[in-house]
């Protein structure tokens, strides 16, 4: 039964509620009351001049008597009963359930949202536990600690005597442990509350940074003016989010700043108009580091025209620290990425540009074009090798050569559908079976 052969179904409920008699709604709308027992009763349909006074005698919208205002009740109890094809619910029906059982309809489709709510609630908790390093870090930290005062305890409550020289380094260890533990979960403790509670969030500290960054397309107006104090900007942008989004953001706003005052707007706009989005042609002419050149295109391409682009960058550990996603690309979530990716490529090459084109797994088989480079940060000291940060710019490939094969990617192991993948660390749950262990160590 469609929403339209209700409508006599709404003109009678709607009459009930207002305690009109049928004779009395039929005469004021200059019709007999037989002929509005046939509209209340889905026999006759009605539109036009007679349903406007219809609608005006009931005090409602037409629309709620033509369409019901049901009707987003209605596409949710559609698209639950779609998520649940076993529960056979009869999907064609949704409009006469709706129509007749108001309430219950209004209960299911409340319960569908508080499930969605309450799901999405736990994947965002479940993904935190999976990728925040700090967090991942302090229960590492605990784990380690409550194992040795646990090893400690134990031979200290074996029967026999312990010298007194081991006795009190046994003992000297569990307090010393016991202090570590209760330092990293207070620790643990400050961190997960360290948003105030009228901003309170679980996404991780590079999540809240991610969507500030996101709200204003990757690029800030303001840091192109070199006498912009990016942290104060900062702070301002961040001051609903967590202390560790605030110093976080600023670190990235400043390297963003210094971006700008090493590449100005007018000498950034010639280049990428002049070449395109080429990040070592246009390191060259700017006469600055690839890295800085990758960063300048990403902030500016979209807004000079040039395009989308996506940008990724990670530390020595292969951990990202900074993503600019792009439509069609799907760049590694917070510390995990697949290890075809071009980005950690560069971390084993360090100082060489890598050009490769890419074939991320969806069904279109977009080709796209990955520039990778890797640089030593942080300052030279002997006899210990230099920290490395790498850089990948992501861009739509526009005349791609067949001749020339391009490096398949995924996202992560556990949910990549490439079988025979050589950097297969784990089976996917796409692909059973899928074989691991190819890459010998």
């Amino acid at each position: 039964m469609s929403r339209d052969t209700l409508t006599g179904t709404r003109v009678r409920e709607r009459r009930t509620i207002l305690g009109l008699k049928q004779a009395d709604l039929a005469r004021s709308v200059g019709i007999s009351a037989s002929y509005l027992n046939l509209i209340e009763h889905n026999r006759r349909r009605i539109g036009g001049k007679l349903l406007l006074a219809i609608a005006d005698a009931l005090s409602v919208e037409p629309s709620v008597l033509s369409e019901g205002a049901e009707a987003t009740l209605i596409a949710t109890l559609r698209e639950a009963a779609s998520d649940q094809p076993d529960a056979r619910a009869e999907i064609d029906r949704a409009d006469e359930f709706a129509g007749r059982f108001p309430g219950w309809a209004g209960l299911l489709a409340e319960d569908r949202k508080r499930i969605d709510t309450l799901e999405r609630t736990v994947a965002t908790l479940t993904d935190r536990l999976t990728h925040d390093p700090h967090l991942a870090a302090s229960l590492h930290e605990m784990l380690t600690n409550v194992t040795s005062i646990r090893s400690a305890a134990s031979i200290l409550a074996e029967p026999g005597e312990i010298e007194p020289e081991w006795h009190d380094r046994f003992v000297r260890n569990v307090n010393e442990d016991s202090a570590r533990l209760a330092e990293t979960s207070q620790a643990l403790v400050k961190y997960l509350d360290s948003v105030d509670d009228a901003t309170a969030d679980i996404r991780a500290p590079q999540e809240e940074i991610d969507a500030v960054l996101a709200r204003h397309g990757y690029h800030f107006n303001a840091l192109e003016d070199p006498e912009t104090d990016p942290v104060a900007l900062a702070a301002d942008l961040a001051a609903e989010q967590s202390a560790v989004a605030r110093t976080m953001l600023a670190e990235v706003m400043t390297w963003m700043h210094n971006d700008a005052c090493a590449v100005p707007l007018d000498t950034a706009t010639d280049g990428l108009q002049t070449l395109g989005p080429e990040p070592f042609e246009l390191a060259t002419r700017w006469g600055v580091d690839p890295a800085v050149a990758m960063r300048r295109i990403a902030g500016l391409s979209q807004k000079l025209g040039q395009g989308a682009v996506g940008l990724a960058i990670c530390d020595s550990s292969g951990s990202l620290i900074f993503r600019q996603p792009m439509e069609g690309f799907p760049l590694p979530r917070f510390g995990a990425g697949c290890p075809m990716l071009p980005l950690y490529q560069a971390l084993g090459r360090p100082l060489f540009p890598i050009a490769v084109p890419v074939i991320p797994p969806l069904r279109d088989e977009r080709r796209f074009r990955a520039f990778a480079f890797a640089r030593p940060v942080g300052t030279w000291q002997p006899n210990r090798a230099p920290l490395s940060r790498a850089h990948m710019l992501v861009m739509p490939e526009q005349a791609p050569d067949p001749a020339r094969s391009a490096v398949e990617i995924g996202v992560s192991c556990r949910i990549c559908p490439r079988d025979g993948c050589p950097g297969r660390q784990e089976p996917s749950i796409l692909t059973p079976g899928a074989v691991i262990g190819r890459l010998t160590l």
